[in-house]
């Protein structure tokens, strides 16, 4: 019999440990030590995908698999209906014939499914010595109830299950063990403590069997009739337990994006993953029903997914479902004491019903008298099945209940749903002045965009006298610049313009421009940014000295040197630096001082600059500015950045991040900006897994428009050849232009198209890059420019040498003009930078980089090429030796190859060995099968000692190189070690290429001559 697995689209995820638990329980079971696994789980977190998977393994490792099914028939049972399943297939195989011939019990069991007649002989003879004289039995054929019949029914099927097992490994799978009836419920206790676990005698062989049985547990209430058989078996020795566990939201979000083959967008995904709370099946529910043009903030529940949940609540008494309808609208938790004067039911009756939903697994108790939905979205589903009256009715409700609380955030949600909008204001607004209290700017915005919204439709006797509209509204683009999003603030800002108009006083007037300036500067809109910020400048005189004309003219200092306008920036500096002292503001000390930095000689990577930054620090934390603060720890942290010293520049991110952190301005802009710099030096220093770990840390915190931060992770994901990179590095330029979003995918796309050999597309992307870059912020030459220019000058070196060598003299002069024209780019942008200095050792290492690429691509033809390409790749790796292992490793790999070109095979293989640790230390497989490449087309391998072999396998290597040995084929290898083929033939050629073998049985003869594996002990005789 060849077992038929269902197979899906998508690989497992998430469950690798639980797998790993069965097939370790499959492996001792085909040596003769059965045991049992009860796998439980809500519906839908994945129970049949997980045991899809381990009865394929069964199946691969040439186990009989054996499925039965229970199914929801309600009252009306089918008795032993997952096993006359089992059963049935087995009978349907010629190789157990013999076996069933040997137990004829068991044909009670076919007959029960198939209506055959009973064949055990006697069975209705009428003599009354018979085996079973039908007594007790049902119409269709089920095995009569007498003790003795069952006993031998029961005995019967143990000992077939056993035979079989003598033939072949066998594992049992039962599903859905919450629907068995009765009659299979004894059964499988019967095999389990007795039958089938044990062996048959003393001494006799264990069988060679394995049972995975699987169960809802959300829907075992407390009266459920699976408990009593669960807690009998849990006991037995050889029974294990496993409880599968709402998948991590970085898993679920694995699955949704590989359930769909076009790239969706990091809000979509987000959303969903919230919403499925680690369901796998809510989570692909939610997908489907999602459309292309449908805000994914707020998708409609799917109507199949509400029809499933809906069915659990019909089963409640009407009490209980008009507690469930209450507390619904609470939300998904509510207090004992509200929900009882809500719904108005006796304290006996109320308790009788959450009993009720409690042990139906609906509603789930929690220590503070508090009752939860179990999921959130049996609340939504539940929500959405009331009656429009109702709704309403019950909002009323609470918000009445509230009134007087300290919950002005419920209060509002409650009277806006029932139409109490004056209510719903003045509670909005006590929400936002408690949201910015306790530092949560993203609910802060949320509570004032609704106050503007409820304004206009509410009587302006009814209105707050506190603030006006233009004051809110300015208030709420503070919020939304601190939750990190600035084109929203940027939108508000302009709102709070149009509602000022041209009556307001010149001060507001003032204010209002110059908070719009700012926040168009963090959108790179820098030239309306300084058109706004002189407009603010010249509508207050500098005197009389005031708050508003020192932050006017802060800002304008911001735009003014954004824009190039160094002198005009320099001259309002020192003026408002004189009025903020004289006016004793500390804050915006902090931030003129910190623009003068960048202004004046001692930049942000001297120590007097940085000595200059930590004053402002101090002078803004002694203000409580701590955006102001953030301002000046990023210009230290970016200062120690450029200058190289990277343990000071991580300090300082700590520091800064620890800061947003205590001030709930993790998404604020500096934030971000700080995080992705964390992000960038654990990338340069190697520290890749915590890099890629961060990054799918805070994929699930930033916001919308943040994603820039986790770009060093793209780098890593580049580097290790991903599938996939490309496109994440894409979906970065939708939406509006964001500067730092652009910069992350300029790199990706361009290092992308040299990695493959695309000449012309790395030179496309680099120059698409830059030019948004550049029309942003009006300076010609970004100092990404410089990594850009090296980065694409590789494939085109690469062409025009592979022209050359072909005779075509003209493409390669073609190319050559190409190389020439980035080589100027890096040259004139490292020496002169956006802010006009020279760029820091990573600029200079990237400049190197850079002319060592052009000298492949224009060699001198005075005969020197060789030796000034050995001479170019040397400085170029002492350059990146201040701390980048891997662009120290891609240098090494071109060091290399200059030195051999050159005949300096020593030195080419050192070089060679070293690359080839880095890309195995950092992962980086598309660089390590280059450096392979090279080593073999050079024999630069040489005799290496087994210790050093040894040392460069890594511990997956070995596993295949064991298997390799006992002659598996890749996909043998991939099926054993749960990778696919494809992934094993990567494995074997780096071990060919590490054992400098020239074929399989070569590398398998190397490792038993250098002891790297041991040959298996033959079984004796």
């Amino acid at each position: 019999m060849a077992p038929v697995a269902q197979t899906f689209g998508t690989p497992l995820i998430g469950r690798a440990g639980e797998l790993t638990r069965l097939t370790d329980v499959l492996a001792r079971a085909r040596t003769g030590t059965p045991r049992s696994v009860l796998v439980s789980g809500d519906a839908g977190v994945g129970k049949t995908r997980l045991l899809t998977e381990a009865a394929a393994h069964a199946a691969r490792t040439e186990m009989t698999v054996l499925t039965g099914h229970c199914v929801d028939l309600g009252d009306v049972g089918l008795p032993y209906l997952p096993f006359t399943e089992i059963l049935g297939t087995l009978a349907a195989d010629d190789r157990f014939a013999a076996a069933f011939a040997a137990h004829p019990a068991v044909d009670r069991l076919l007959g029960a499914r198939t209506g055959a007649p009973r064949t055990d002989t006697g069975a209705d003879t009428g003599t009354g010595t018979g085996t079973d004289t039908g007594t007790g039995a049902d119409p269709g054929g089920t095995p009569g109830t007498d003790p003795g019949t069952r006993l031998r029914l029961f005995e019967g099927v143990a000992a077939l299950l056993a035979a079989v097992a003598e033939i072949t490994p066998l594992l049992l799978v039962l599903e859905d063990l919450h629907w068995a009836d009765q009659s299979s419920r004894d059964l499988l206790r019967f095999l389990l403590s007795r039958g089938l676990l044990q062996p048959s005698a003393p001494g006799a062989p264990a069988h060679r069997l394995a049972v995975f049985a699987s169960y809802r547990a959300d829907d075992l209430h407390r009266r459920h009739p699976l408990r009593p058989l669960l807690a009998e078996l849990v006991r037995l020795p050889a029974v294990d337990r496993l409880e599968l566990r709402p998948m991590a939201d970085a898993e679920v979000a694995r699955l949704v994006r590989a359930l769909r083959a076009e790239v969706l967008s990091d809000t979509t995904v987000r959303r969903i993953v919230e919403r499925a709370e680690g369901n796998a099946f809510y989570a692909e529910e939610l997908l489907a029903a999602l459309p292309g043009d449908v805000d994914p903030s707020a998708p409609a529940m799917p109507s199949g997914l509400a029809d499933v949940l809906l069915i659990r609540i019909e089963q409640l008494s009407d009490t209980a479902q008009q507690v469930l309808r209450t507390a619904a609208v609470a939300g998904r938790r509510v207090e004992h004491g509200l929900l009882h004067d809500a719904v108005q039911l006796p304290q006996d009756t109320l308790e009788s019903a959450l009993r009720e939903a409690v042990g139906r697994q609906l509603l789930v108790p929690g220590e503070d008298g508090t009752y939860s939905f179990r999921h959130a979205l049996t609340r939504e589903a539940v929500y959405a099945d009331l009656l429009p009256g109702e709704r309403v009715r019950l909002h009323r409700t609470f918000a009445g209940l509230l009134t007087g609380r300290a919950r002005s955030a419920e209060r509002a949600h409650h009277s806006r749903e029932s139409h109490d909008l004056a209510d719903a204001l003045a509670a909005s607004l006590e929400a936002a002045d408690h949201a910015q209290l306790l530092g949560a700017p993203a609910e802060e915005l949320r509570h004032l965009e609704a106050v503007l919204e409820l304004w206009s439709a509410v009587d302006p006797g009814a209105r707050p006298r506190t603030a006006g509209p233009v004051t809110l509204t300015l208030r709420a683009a503070a919020a939304a610049a601190r939750a990190g999003d600035a084109h929203r603030a940027v939108a508000l800002t302009r709102a709070a313009l149009a509602r000022a108009g041209s009556d307001a006083d010149s001060e507001l007037a003032a204010r209002v421009r110059y908070t719009l300036a700012g926040h168009l500067m963090r959108v790179d809109s820098t030239k309306a940014a300084y058109t706004y910020s002189s407009e603010a400048l010249a509508m207050i005189p500098a005197e009389p000295a005031s708050h508003t004309w020192v932050w006017a003219a802060a800002t304008h200092v911001m735009a003014a040197r954004y824009m190039g306008h160094d002198e005009d920036a320099h001259r309002v500096a020192r003026q408002a630096l004189r009025t903020a002292e004289e006016l004793r503001l500390p804050d915006a000390q902090a931030d003129l001082i910190i623009s003068l930095v960048g202004l004046d000689g001692g930049n942000r990577r001297t120590p007097r600059g940085r000595e200059r930054l930590r004053r402002a620090r101090d002078l803004a934390r002694e203000a409580g500015n701590v955006s102001v603060e953030m301002r000046a720890l990023f210009n230290l942290a970016i200062g120690c950045y450029e200058s190289g010293t990277l343990d000071e520049c991580l300090t300082w991110l700590s520091e800064g991040l620890e800061r947003a952190d205590r001030s709930g301005l993790l998404s604020s802009p500096y934030a971000l900006e700080l995080r992705y710099l964390q992000s960038l030096i654990l990338y340069t220093l190697g520290r890749w897994d915590e890099c890629a770990r961060a990054a799918a840390s805070d994929a699930e915190r930033l916001p919308p428009a943040g994603g820039f931060a986790v770009g060093p992770a793209l780098y890593v994901a580049l580097a290790r050849g991903e599938d996939g990179t490309v496109e994440r590095a894409r979906a970065l330029l939708d939406g509006p232009f964001d500067w730092m979003a652009s910069l992350v995918a300029g790199i990706v796309l361009t290092d992308a198209a040299a990695l493959r050999g695309d000449a012309e597309g790395a030179v496309a992307a680099l120059r698409e890059s830059l030019a948004g870059l550049s029309d942003v912020t009006g300076s010609e030459r970004p100092d990404i420019g410089v990594r850009l220019a090296a980065l694409a000058l590789s494939p085109v070196a690469d062409t025009a040498v592979r022209l050359r060598s072909a005779g075509d003299a003209s493409g390669a002069l073609r190319w050559a003009a190409t190389a020439t024209e980035l080589v100027e780019l890096a040259r004139t942008t490292a020496a002169k930078g956006e802010d006009g200095t020279r760029q820091g050792p990573e600029g200079l290492a990237w400049l190197a980089r850079a002319e060592a690429e052009w000298s492949r691509a224009c060699p001198p033809a005075d005969g020197t090429a060789e030796e000034r390409a050995v001479a170019a790749w040397e400085r170029t790796v002492s350059a990146f030796d201040y701390g980048d292992p891997y662009e120290l490793a891609r240098s090494r790999r071109r060091f290399a190859e200059a030195l051999l070109a050159a005949g300096r095979r020593e030195e080419a293989a050192g070089q060679a060995r070293a690359a080839r640790e880095a890309a195995d230390r950092l992962g980086a497989a598309p660089l390590r099968e280059e450096v392979d490449a090279l080593i073999r087309r050079g024999r630069l391998a040489g005799p290496a000692s087994a210790a050093h072999r040894v040392a460069a396998l890594t511990a997956r290597e070995s596993d295949v190189l064991r298997l390799l040995a006992r002659g598996r084929t890749n996909r043998q290898i991939g099926e054993e070690l749960f990778i696919s083929g494809k992934t094993a033939s990567v494995h074997v050629s780096n071990i060919l290429a590490k054992l400098g073998a020239a074929g399989r049985t070569e590398a398998v003869a190397i490792a038993y001559r250098e002891g790297l594996i041991e040959p298996e002990p033959t079984a004796s005789a």
